[in-house]
């Protein structure tokens, strides 16, 4: 059985897609159609930058999403795919809905486009930090921010649970930082500031949350043709009344990515095709399932192997 991975922020890099634009049309109508929809050209930050534009996180997140479903489309147009089920890595999450049908590509890069900027709005400058700590279990590193948080009273929580010996917290800069502290003398390897512009998925996102429901209420949503494992639930939904506030709770909520993962191999997934900028997450998963067979289409040259990996599949 065959799932398709769509990796979220962070993953972006100057460049990206210029290569499958300029082989693929079906590319090529993306990008053309999230020029569209945004006002203004995607394409050209993604191939051309700079660099400090394509970081900034209402940019990010609508370039990502197009990049990786010009990929989905490239690799469609050669070869027809059926996968058992789709998921995502927060962003990533809008992605899969994108590639199931569940919405269309504009009312997807509008959302995303509006989502980054009320989450960058959400926190002042400086107030917030992220942080992952490495080489400690995640039960230990929850605890550590349950203590923290209380202590303190400032927020400090777990934002992805991204393997077993990698968890990313997020919070008020001190709490954060305390937490990391206590997460090395619980015996964690490392703890490493993340040079993100705001704290995601934690409760200081809230007031992005609720802007972003406002937002979502206006889109039509259909049942997703294709089983979405969520980052709430860590399990599949189809139902298309649920994905709003799916969508709403996961701004503030940790991404469960090891459960998902964990609970794809016990439905009886062994393949793994990541598609979108970089390889991140076919990194955790062989952390998470080592015997898995994963494989990456993040440019046109890795469209071949991609065809391939999925012709051994079937």
């Amino acid at each position: 059985m065959l799932a398709l991975l769509f990796p979220g922020q962070g993953s972006q890099s100057v460049g990206m897609g210029r290569d499958i634009f300029d082989i693929s049309q079906a590319a090529r109508d993306v990008y053309g159609a999230a020029d569209e929809a945004l006002g203004f050209s995607i394409a050209r930050l993604c191939f051309e930058g700079p660099e400090e534009e394509l970081r900034r996180t209402e940019i990010q997140q609508p370039a990502l999403l197009t990049t990786s479903i010009a990929l989905l489309r490239a690799l469609e147009e050669v070869l027809p795919i059926a996968p058992s089920y789709l998921a995502g890595h927060s962003l990533g999450e809008y992605s899969a809905l994108v590639a199931a049908d569940a919405i269309s590509l504009e009312d997807g890069v509008q959302i995303v486009h509006a989502r980054g900027r009320f989450m960058q709005e959400a926190v002042g400058a400086g107030m917030g930090a992220m942080a992952a700590i490495l080489g400690c279990a995640a039960e230990v590193v929850a605890e550590v921010c349950r203590a923290v948080a209380l202590e303190t009273g400032k927020v400090v929580a777990p934002a992805n649970f991204n393997s077993p010996a990698q968890t990313v917290i997020a919070g008020e800069v001190a709490a954060v930082e305390e937490a990391c502290e206590r997460a090395k003398q619980k015996g964690a390897k490392r703890a490493v500031e993340l040079p993100v512009s705001a704290p995601f998925h934690c409760e200081l996102m809230a007031p992005a949350a609720r802007k972003l429901r406002s937002e979502l209420d206006r889109i039509t949503f259909s049942p997703p043709s294709v089983p979405i494992v969520t980052n709430v639930e860590a399990a599949p939904n189809q139902d298309a009344a649920k994905i709003p506030d799916l969508l709403e709770r996961q701004v503030t909520l940790p991404v469960r990515f090891t459960e998902m993962m964990k609970f794809l191999a016990g439905r009886g997934v062994t393949q793994y095709l990541e598609i979108g900028s970089g390889r991140v997450l076919v990194g955790l998963l062989a952390r998470i399932q080592r015997r898995s067979e994963r494989a990456n289409l993040s440019s046109a040259a890795d469209l071949e192997a991609a065809q391939e990996f999925l012709l051994a599949e079937g």
